[in-house]
C-alpha cells in the first residue's frame, strides 16, 4: 500500500513538474516574441488557409492549443476577428499543439542506442539547464533573461517526464494496471477516460506525455492508445470553455468551438478508423507504444483531421450559429465596449488599437450630439431632446470604460512614450465627453426657452445662426481630424476658434445695447449668454483636440516649446485663415 501512495506522490510530482516546465517555456517564448504573437494572429487570418498555418505555428511556439485558442477568444469578443477567422486558427492550434509530444521523446533517447546514445536526456536537461541558469542570472539584457526562463522550463519539463518514467516503471509488472490497459482497448471506455483524463489535467501536451510516460511499461498497445488520444483531444477544451464566461456571444461561439471541432474529429476517427479495420482487419491493434510512436500517431491524428475539416469552415460557422443563435441584441452589432479586452492588457500596442476604435466611435457620437442640440435651437422637439440627453449618457459610459481600460492598462506596465500617448488619449476622451456636456447645457436652454414661449429677436437669431454654422465646421474638422489622424486639416481649428470668440464676444456687446434700448429682454439675454458661452467651450475644446493631435504628429509633448515653434511657423497661414473665416461667418452691422 505504502507503495502504492509513493508511486502515485511521485507520478503527481512529475506531472507537476512537466506543466511547470510547459509553462515556463510557453511564457518565455511569448516574452521572446515581444507579444507579436497575438499582433499575427489578429492581422494576418483573413482567409481559413492562413488562420491555420498561423494556427500550427502560433501553438507550436506557446506549445498549447488552449492557450491559442483561449487567446483567440478574446480577439472575437473584443470584435478584432470574426468567428469565421477564428475557425481557421483552432484548427491550426489543434495541430500544433503535438509538437510538445516530439519535445518529449528527447527525454527518451537514453535508449535510443547509436550516436543518439551521446545525447542522453540527464546530459540533455543538464547542460540546458547550466546554460539556462547563467543567462538568467547574468544575462544583462532582458530578452536573456527570458530566453533562460524558455531553457530551465525545458530542463523542469524534462525532469518532470524522468520522474513520471520512474514512477509508472513498476506498473509494467502490475496485472491490475495489465488489466486496466486492455480494458481500455474498448474504443468508447478508451475514448472517455481521456477525455476525463485531459479534463483533469487542463491539458493535451501534459496528458499525452503521462500517456508517453506509460507506455514506457509496455503495457499500452495501440488498441488503447488511439481512443485515448481522440479523448484527449476532447478533454482539452476544458480550460477554453472557461473562456466563455464573461464573454459576449461570439466569444462563446468560439469556446464551444473548440470543444465541437474535438468532437467532431474524434467521431470522424472513431467511425473511420474502425469502419476501415472491420473491413481489413488491422494487424497493428496489438501493437505495444512507445513515446515515439504515441507522438507520431498524435500528430498525424490531428492533421489528418483537422486539415479534413479545414474545407467545411462555412458549414462550422452555420453551426455555431444554430448551437448558439443570433438574439435581437446580438453582441456582434451593438456591443462597443467588448473591444476593450482585459484579456490583451499585456500587449499595449494591441489596447491601444482597440481603444482607439472605440475613440472614433466616441467621437462621431459627440458631434452627432452637438449638431442635434444646435438643431433644437431651429427646430425644437422633445424627441430631439430625449436623443440628446440618452445620447449623453452613452458619452459618459465611453468616457468611464475607455478611461478605465487605459488606466488598467497604464498599471500594467507601458514605457515612457506609450505613456504620454495614454495621457493624450484621456485627455482626448474627457474633450468629447465636455463637448457632450455643453451640447446638452444648449438643449436644456432650447427646452426653457420653448416651454415658456421665449424667442430672440430677428437680429439675436441671425447673429446666433452664424456661430451655430461655425460651432458645426469646427466640431466636423476637428473630428474628421482626429478619426484619420490629420494634423493638416485640423490647423484651420485654431483661427477658426479665435473667430468664434470674436464673435461671441461682439454679439455680447450688441446685445446689451438692445437691452438698454428695449429691443430684447432680461430673460432672453440670460439664455444668449448662456448659449454663446456653451458654443465657446465646445470650440476651445476642439482647439484642445487639435493641438493634441498636432503634437502627437510632430513628437512634441512640451507644451510651451511647441506653441512657440508653431506659432513661429504657421503665423502667416494662420493670418490667412483668420481673414477668410472673418469674411465666412462675419455678422452683420
Amino acid at each position: 500500500m505504502s507503495n502504492t501512495v509513493l508511486m502515485i506522490l511521485n507520478l503527481l510530482c512529475g506531472v507537476a513538474l512537466f506543466l511547470y516546465g510547459m509553462s515556463s517555456m510557453g511564457d518565455g517564448l511569448k516574452k521572446v516574441a515581444g507579444n507579436k504573437l497575438e499582433l499575427i494572429l489578429y492581422r494576418l487570418t483573413n482567409s481559413p488557409l492562413k488562420g491555420f498555418l498561423l494556427g500550427t505555428a502560433v501553438t507550436c511556439v506557446i506549445q498549447s492549443s488552449s492557450a491559442a485558442s483561449v487567446m483567440v477568444v478574446g480577439f472575437v469578443n473584443s470584435g478584432m476577428m470574426k468567428v469565421s477567422q477564428a475557425i481557421g486558427v483552432i484548427l491550426g492550434a489543434n495541430i500544433g499543439t503535438s509538437i510538445t509530444g516530439w519535445i518529449i521523446c528527447l527525454s527518451y533517447l537514453d535508449n535510443a542506442g547509436g550516436i543518439a546514445s551521446f545525447l542522453s536526456s540527464a546530459t540533455i536537461t543538464a547542460v540546458v539547464a547550466i546554460v539556462g541558469i547563467i543567462l538568467k542570472m547574468f544575462g544583462k539584457k532582458e530578452v536573456y533573461a527570458h530566453v533562460g526562463n524558455i531553457l530551465l522550463g525545458f530542463a523542469v519539463l524534462m525532469t518532470g517526464m524522468s520522474v513520471m518514467s520512474q514512477a509508472v516503471s513498476p506498473l509494467r509488472e502490475s496485472p491490475f494496471f495489465i488489466d486496466m490497459m486492455t480494458s481500455l482497448n474498448n474504443p468508447l471506455l478508451g475514448t472517455l477516460f481521456g477525455v476525463a483524463f485531459a479534463a483533469v489535467l487542463q491539458s493535451a501536451s501534459a496528458a499525452v506525455g503521462v500517456l508517453q510516460a506509460l507506455s514506457t511499461t509496455g503495457a499500452i498497445a495501440f488498441g488503447a492508445a488511439f481512443p485515448m488520444v481522440l479523448g484527449i483531444s476532447v478533454g482539452a477544451s476544458a480550460p477554453v470553455l472557461l473562456a466563455a464566461v464573461g464573454a459576449n456571444k461570439n466569444g462563446q461561439r468560439t469556446s464551444f468551438l473548440y470543444l465541437i471541432v474535438a468532437v467532431i474529429a474524434s467521431i470522424l476517427a472513431l467511425v473511420g478508423f474502425y469502419g476501415f479495420d472491420l473491413v481489413f482487419h488491422f494487424d497493428w491493434m496489438d501493437k505495444t507504444m512507445d513515446p515515439f510512436s504515441i507522438a507520431i500517431m498524435n500528430t498525424l491524428y490531428r492533421a489528418i483531421t483537422m486539415s479534413l475539416l479545414l474545407p467545411c469552415v462555412p458549414l462550422l460557422k452555420k453551426l455555431m450559429f444554430i448551437v448558439i443563435p443570433k438574439s435581437e441584441k446580438d453582441e456582434e452589432s451593438t456591443a462597443e465596449f467588448d473591444k476593450l479586452e482585459d484579456r490583451f492588457l499585456s500587449n499595449p500596442q494591441v489596447v491601444y488599437e482597440q481603444s482607439m476604435q472605440v475613440m472614433e466611435s466616441m467621437a462621431k457620437k459627440a458631434k452627432k450630439n452637438v449638431l442635434r442640440a444646435l438643431n433644437l435651437l431651429d427646430s425644437y422637439s422633445s424627441e430631439g431632446y430625449k436623443k440628446v440627453v440618452e445620447l449623453e449618457q452613452t458619452l459618459n459610459k465611453y468616457e468611464d470604460k475607455l478611461g478605465g481600460y487605459l488606466m488598467k492598462l497604464t498599471v500594467a506596465g507601458v514605457s515612457e512614450e506609450q505613456g504620454k500617448i495614454i495621457n493624450k488619449a484621456l485627455q482626448a476622451i474627457s474633450d468629447f465627453e465636455k463637448m457632450s456636456d455643453y451640447a446638452l447645457e444648449i438643449a436644456n436652454t432650447a427646452k426653457k426657452m420653448h416651454d415658456a414661449n421665449q424667442k430672440f429677436s430677428l437680429k439675436a437669431v441671425d447673429e446666433l445662426t452664424v456661430v451655430e454654422t461655425a460651432i458645426e465646421e469646427i466640431v466636423t474638422i476637428t473630428v474628421n481630424g482626429f478619426i484619420n489622424n490629420d494634423s493638416k486639416i485640423v490647423k484651420s481649428v485654431f483661427p477658426l476658434k479665435d473667430l468664434v470668440t470674436m464673435n461671441c464676444n461682439e454679439i455680447k456687446k450688441r446685445h446689451v445695447l438692445r437691452l438698454r434700448s428695449g429691443e430684447c429682454h432680461t430673460e432672453q439675454g440670460l439664455a444668449l449668454y448662456d448659449l454663446l458661452n456653451d458654443m465657446l467651450h465646445i470650440a476651445q475644446h476642439c482647439a484642445s483636440l487639435s493641438l493634441d493631435i498636432i503634437k502627437m504628429d510632430e513628437k512634441e509633448f512640451n507644451l510651451h516649446r511647441f506653441l512657440r515653434k508653431y506659432q513661429a511657423e504657421n503665423e502667416n497661414e494662420y493670418s490667412d485663415l483668420l481673414h477668410q473665416y472673418e469674411i465666412k461667418y462675419s455678422i452683420q452691422s
